[in-house]
């Protein structure tokens, strides 16, 4: 029998939340609000995404709620979000997996990249993103205003979804998985 996740509901982020700006060399250079980040072609700003993995090696996916404005109803990867002003960027990885998934976990930085991403007339990402893993053999209690459904999957499935429907994974997760396998996969299995 597969064990029933667990939800709740709780607003955590709204569009005024002030993200950082920061140059190509992550230098903050001012603040904005998180709509006008998003807005166009998008404004460079501090962001990070985090991969749980359990003992079986298996990586907590999150399928984006749909009333998110950018990728919403797309599966990703267990968490992504940006700093606060002021809060760094491994205080800001514990607050939001903690805030979407119930679960508190030590994350070990990996690596850093930048992307940008249009979705349609919606707006983009544009974001100088730092990669976390992390391992827990929690079950998440997903929080329903960030997440409408969580699964754990193996990476070889996970590598095929990619490659069979790309279209259904937001490009964050396309981009870093790629290079977490192929660059860091001794931090994927030290987790």
């Amino acid at each position: 029998m597969t064990e029933q996740i667990q939800t709740r509901t709780e607003v955590v982020s709204d569009d005024a939340e002030l993200l950082i700006l920061v140059n190509s060399e992550d230098q903050p250079i001012g603040e904005l609000d998180k709509a006008a980040c998003h807005n166009g072609d998008g404004k460079l700003h501090r962001a990070f995404s985090l991969f749980i993995l359990n003992s079986k090696g298996q990586i907590l996916l999150q399928k984006r709620a749909k009333n998110k404005r950018l990728w919403g109803g797309y599966w990703s990867n267990s968490c992504c979000s940006h700093p606060r002003v002021g809060e760094s960027l491994a205080d800001a990885v514990i607050r939001r997996s903690e805030q979407e998934l119930g679960l508190t976990v030590d994350a070990k930085f990996i690596y850093k990249f930048e992307y940008s991403a249009q979705f349609g007339d919606s707006g983009s990402e544009r974001e100088l993103c730092s990669v976390y893993v992390a391992q827990t053999n929690d079950e998440p209690v997903f929080n329903t205003e960030e997440i409408s459904a969580c699964r754990w999957v193996a990476p070889a499935k996970l590598a095929k979804a990619l490659v069979d429907n790309a279209d259904h994974y937001t490009p964050w997760l396309k981009l870093e998985w790629e290079t977490l396998r192929s660059e860091h996969g001794n931090a994927l299995r030290a987790s």
